[in-house]
């Protein structure tokens, strides 16, 4: 069969829907993946899918070519992305698909693998699949699917694992009318909060804004509403609910580094002198405050299937990524789930006698520029990270190279990284002070050979 290969992502499978992906792609996914998995010794898969309309029919396909090659499939129906990581818990197999764009526009669909080994399958592994497609190379059988709805147990098991304190919260939770939607409300008012919801009816044309809570510009109602309703926070989440955003009482964003910082602070002095892995995009107060508590700051990739991947091979207990990605190993299952970081969350801040912007009050401070997307070109684009790799080691600036290039300069850093998701280049600068910040962008922009950052 010819399928278009570049829907094959670094991290997932992704295109559009019925254009790019349609039923026979999804059938021919399935059946590359039934075949895989049997051949690895697994005969049962979970299967769940998001709420955007090309999704109940992409599953259907999807779970009929696993079938066709003798795996059995439990069909979980419209679920966030955690839902169907805990699915392989419950019933016992690692094998897994999830139908979903997560945060990109109505158009898109996709899907989200897990392997056998208990990871997020991606880079080579996706690409195995496509060769097994090409190749018409199938395993042939009769699977049976079976329909199981694991809302109750999904809930039951955060509001078991997470006990709020005495502190009742009032959260307002958006979750722009993704697939959290379907179960946040519902999660957080059984934990004892009083939930204000904004957008939480699931429709996927997205009406009001993508669900993508990393975007300063999509949490502007939440923003507003946490400050109208004197509320102790605001949480977004993306549209298949692994990732969480977050403003605290006034209305400010705490990004995903800020929020590493805070559960650090509750996980590090049980687990300590641990190994924490830092994205490369983070500020270097998390690295600061990692050091602090004594545990040992490793500068890592970006990606969740690649930080998942490190997190088990030295077995961390906790990291996370700027786009709100939170892992935790400690007390839950070490896989994303932005609903269980929002129940963490709520229980340091119940706990405490402090709003969320005072438990931050006293982090190093920095002045850094949000993520700047510069334009390039797939093929091009690590030419380009290596064009800014010469340039700084003729200029004998040290650098950590483990993605990229995060060049170190006395007061602060600038980053060029190759996207993994699109055709254009990462870059991000920190100093501590303003005047630095500027030196730094300064100095990037030398580097890239480019006039301006557009920020």
């Amino acid at each position: 069969m010819k399928i278009g290969t570049n829907i094959f992502r670094q991290y997932d499978i992704r295109g559009i829907a019925e254009q790019e992906i349609d039923e026979l792609t999804a059938e021919a996914i399935g059946k590359a993946f039934g075949t895989l998995v049997l051949r690895e010794g697994c005969k049962k898969a979970v299967v769940g899918y998001d709420n955007r309309v090309s999704s109940p029919i992409l599953k259907s396909a999807l779970i009929k070519g696993i079938n066709l090659t003798g795996v059995d499939v439990i069909d979980c129906g419209t679920v966030i992305t955690p839902m169907l990581y805990y699915a392989r818990i419950l019933f016992n197999t690692n094998a897994g698909i999830m139908v979903t764009a997560s945060h990109n526009p109505p158009q898109y669909n996709g899907f989200k693998i897990c392997s056998t080994d208990g990871g997020t399958m991606y880079g080579e592994g996706l690409q195995k699949l496509l060769k097994m497609i090409e190749a018409d190379e199938f395993e042939t059988g009769e699977g049976i699917v079976e329909r199981r709805d694991i809302k109750e147990d999904y809930i039951k098991m955060i509001t078991e694992k997470v006990k709020l304190g005495n502190k009742k919260l009032k959260v307002v939770v958006d979750c722009g009318n993704g697939t959290a939607s379907l179960f946040a409300e519902e999660l957080f008012k059984r934990m004892g909060c009083e939930v204000i919801p904004i957008f939480c009816e699931s429709d996927p044309s997205f009406p009001n804004h993508f669900p993508d809570p990393v975007k300063a510009n999509n949490l502007k109602d939440l923003k507003d509403t946490v400050r109208k309703n004197n509320a102790d926070l605001g949480m977004g989440f993306d549209g298949d609910g692994d990732r969480l955003g977050v403003v605290d009482e006034k209305g400010n964003i705490i990004w995903g580094d800020q929020l590493m910082i805070l559960f650090w602070r509750e996980i590090m002095p049980k687990h300590p002198g641990s190994q924490a892995l830092v994205e490369v995009k983070c500020s270097q107060a998390l690295a600061d405050e990692i050091e602090k508590l004594g545990g040992e700051p490793i500068f890592y990739k970006t990606g969740h299937s690649l930080i998942k991947a490190k997190m088990k091979e030295i077995n961390a207990v906790f990291t996370g990524e700027m786009s709100g990605h939170m892992f935790f190993a400690d007390e839950y299952y070490g896989y994303d789930d932005a609903l269980y970081a929002g129940a963490r969350l709520l229980r340091i801040l119940s706990g405490s006698d402090k709003s969320l912007s005072e438990l931050l009050s006293d982090i190093n401070k920095y002045y850094s520029t949000p993520e700047i997307r510069v334009e390039s070109s797939d093929s091009e684009k690590f030419n380009q990270v290596e064009k800014v790799r010469r340039y700084f080691k003729e200029k004998q600036v040290p650098m950590i190279e483990v993605d990229g290039v995060r060049a170190l300069f006395g007061h602060g850093w600038g980053l060029v990284r190759a996207s993994n998701t699109g055709p254009e280049l990462i870059v991000r600068c920190e100093s501590r002070t303003g005047e630095g910040l500027e030196s730094i962008k300064e100095e990037m922009k030398k580097a890239l050979g480019v006039s301006v950052l557009h920020e």
